[in-house]
């Protein structure tokens, strides 16, 4: 058995980027930060980590109408890596694909009280027992 989860509570760095594919199928994106304390020459300083959130389907359209940029997030999902060619080099992207977020803090609106965890739903489980 093997686990690919991420659990992350950050900022957004940017209102999210809503898009509608071909298939009428809603993807989200946006950058979210975190940080870590880390030691350079005994001196304690924060270092912000960036990662690319895509949310998809129903999660993203709730995401695009609830979180704009600087909104305090808990989020989680699993990690996904993946490759593209670019002006014929081979690049790497790696992205985290949200399944449940929450919306955390004071900058979460008056109006998203009774709606700040999302989860989207998982896929059923198939019954292999028969």
């Amino acid at each position: 058995m093997t686990i690919n989860k991420v659990i992350l509570v950050g900022h957004l760095g940017k209102d999210p980027d809503f898009r509608k594919l071909t298939n009428d199928v809603t993807v989200v994106t946006f950058p979210l930060a975190t940080e870590n304390l880390i030691s350079k020459s005994g001196t304690m300083v924060e270092e912000t980590e960036w990662h690319n959130i895509v949310l998809w389907r129903d999660l993203g359209d709730i995401a695009a109408k609830l979180l704009t940029k600087g909104k305090l997030i808990y989020l989680e999902g699993k990690i996904q890596t993946r490759s593209f060619e670019r002006d014929g080099i081979k690049r790497y992207s790696t992205e985290i694909i949200g399944n449940y977020f929450q919306i955390l803090g004071a900058r979460a609106s008056a109006n998203t009280n009774n709606v700040q965890s999302i989860r989207r739903p998982e896929p059923e489980q198939l019954d292999h027992a028969s």
